[in-house]
């Protein structure tokens, strides 16, 4: 039988690039009779949280994909938790150093710091140069019961590894260039590579769909189906989301959280339509369909590989079409309802205007912009906002976004720090900051309290209106944003990693 799976981590919110793998794993699973699987790959203990998981579950039911095992529904081959499986992948990693096809090694985070260093400088291949690689199966057996160490792949050195994907037929890679990987670190877990080849093998999953970037770890997960003796999966890579500019899909140029679309009002299917788009066009070409229909034509041969553009102006005019070709009256008033009058979103807001209302009909105003998409600040106001002049208001706005992009939590009290720092930083006092903010993320120039407002408007829809206020103060030029990282860099802020 089929089997497919999508294995999201749950680190944030969830991600739309997840809910397209997650769509065309269904459609494959569903036109071939087979069986969709989640499976939570939360071995990040760090950044894992609950909260995410279930974000991540309920925006996919959103979405209209159902699973046929889980860790909500279970299923024979649970849990479906790596946290849960850790004796699994113990037990696993001992068979591959008892085959000698893993190594401990006891290298330094120091050690390896210079290591990669010195490959730098040499413009050489940066990888793990194998130092560990020469200790005896009895040395490391008593070395490891009074020092760290982590378990690595066992990589060859010379020959080339045939990967077959689907979409793209043969790729090569010299094994010289695969880095031998960590399989399980110094606390006991498993890296992703270790745990997802032994998770796909026992839940039986057929085709491993997932996204171009894992490409270059083929390599890596066939040997260990190679070491293990074990049929590998098939593999389709499918092409990355692009901003319209090409580049990866980014929460810094496009709103990638599925939970932003639904609270900004758009329609499931019109978003689970516009991702099969993505990378799939349907036999008659129409560009509207619903996911029935894309199961029943779905078609490996009608994937595409060219970069898919992920659109928010596209998707926008999709969902319009839904709205005014899909609702009769009754059903476009139920469906604002559904959204306008979410009790657990109400329930958030409720706390935050009760104090600031005598009557229900002062409601509109002062919630509006919790139920908008976006608000329009004009730049007369948010310059208003302060009496700083117009190159620090542009400085409060980039340099608070670089903050708010690396925040982790989503938090009222984290959210408030972010503020805090950022007014220490740049020897302002924290009106100075706050203000301006009211104004993008409400529109106006008083509000409910700023830092619970963005706390319930969430990441995604928060940043995005300070992204408009940069947009309408002027923006920054290429040249501009160069000078204000390096200012940015001076202020000891931590810069975000690309996403």
């Amino acid at each position: 039988m089929i089997r497919t799976r999508i294995a999201p981590s749950p680190t944030g919110d969830p991600h739309v690039g997840t809910g397209y793998i997650a769509l065309f794993n269904y459609c494959l699973a569903e036109k071939l009779g087979g069986e969709f699987i989640l499976r939570i790959e939360d071995t990040d203990q760090v950044r894992s949280t609950k909260e995410s998981e279930e974000k991540i579950l309920s925006s996919l039911k959103w979405m209209g994909l159902n699973w046929a095992e889980g860790p909500d529904v279970g299923g024979p081959h649970g849990p479906y938790r790596q946290s849960e499986r850790s004796e699994i992948y113990k037990k696993h990693c001992d068979i591959l150093l008892e085959k000698e096809h893993a190594f401990r090694c006891f290298c330094t985070s120091e050690r390896l710091a210079e290591v990669r260093a010195q490959q730098r400088e040499a413009k050489s291949f940066l990888g793990y140069d194998g130092h560990c690689l020469s200790i005896s199966k009895e040395d490391s057996q008593a070395r490891a019961q009074k020092e760290d160490f982590v378990v690595r792949l066992k990589v060859p050195r010379e020959g080339v590894c045939v990967v077959d994907d689907h979409f793209r037929g043969t790729i090569e890679f010299e094994w010289a260039t695969v880095d031998m990987q960590v399989l399980m670190k110094s606390d006991g877990l498993p890296t992703y590579h270790l745990a997802n080849v032994v998770d796909d093998h026992l839940m039986k999953i057929t085709h491993v769909m997932r996204g171009e970037e894992w490409i270059n770890s083929a390599p890596k997960h066939l040997l260990l189906y190679q070491y293990f003796g074990w049929e590998a999966p098939k593999l389709l890579h499918l092409p990355l989301l692009r901003n319209p500019d090409k580049s990866k899909l980014s929460k810094r140029k496009n709103p990638t959280s599925i939970s932003y679309y639904e609270r900004a009002g758009f329609l499931p299917e019109a978003l689970m339509n516009y991702l099969g788009m993505m990378a799939f066009s349907m036999p008659d070409d129409q560009e509207k369909f619903t996911l029935a229909e894309m199961v029943a034509s779905f078609d490996l041969e009608r994937v595409s590989l060219g970069g898919p553009v992920f659109d928010v102006d596209k998707l926008t005019w999709l969902n319009g079409r839904y709205i005014r070709e899909d609702l009769d009256v009754k059903a476009f008033a139920k469906r604002i309802q559904d959204w306008a009058l979410n009790e657990e979103y109400l329930l958030k807001i409720a706390p935050l205007v009760q104090q600031r209302v005598d009557t229900f009909g002062d409601l509109g105003f002062l919630s509006a912009f919790f139920f908008a998409d976006e608000v329009k600040p004009t730049e007369e106001a948010l310059k208003a906002s302060t009496k700083k002049d117009d190159e620090t208001l542009l400085r409060i706005f980039q340099f608070g976004l670089w903050r708010l992009e690396a925040l982790k939590s989503w938090k009222s009290e984290d959210i408030q720090e972010v503020f805090k720092n950022l007014a220490t930083d740049m020897d302002l006092k924290i009106r100075d900051v706050v203000k301006p903010y009211f104004v993008a993320i409400s529109g106006a120039a008083s509000s409910t309290p700023l830092f619970d407002s963005m706390e319930v408007l969430g990441a995604d829809l928060s940043r995005i209106r300070v992204r408009k206020a940069i947009d309408v103060l002027g923006g920054v030029s290429k040249k501009a944003a160069k000078r204000l990282e390096k200012e940015y860099r001076v202020l000891h802020i931590p810069k975000p990693q690309a996403s």
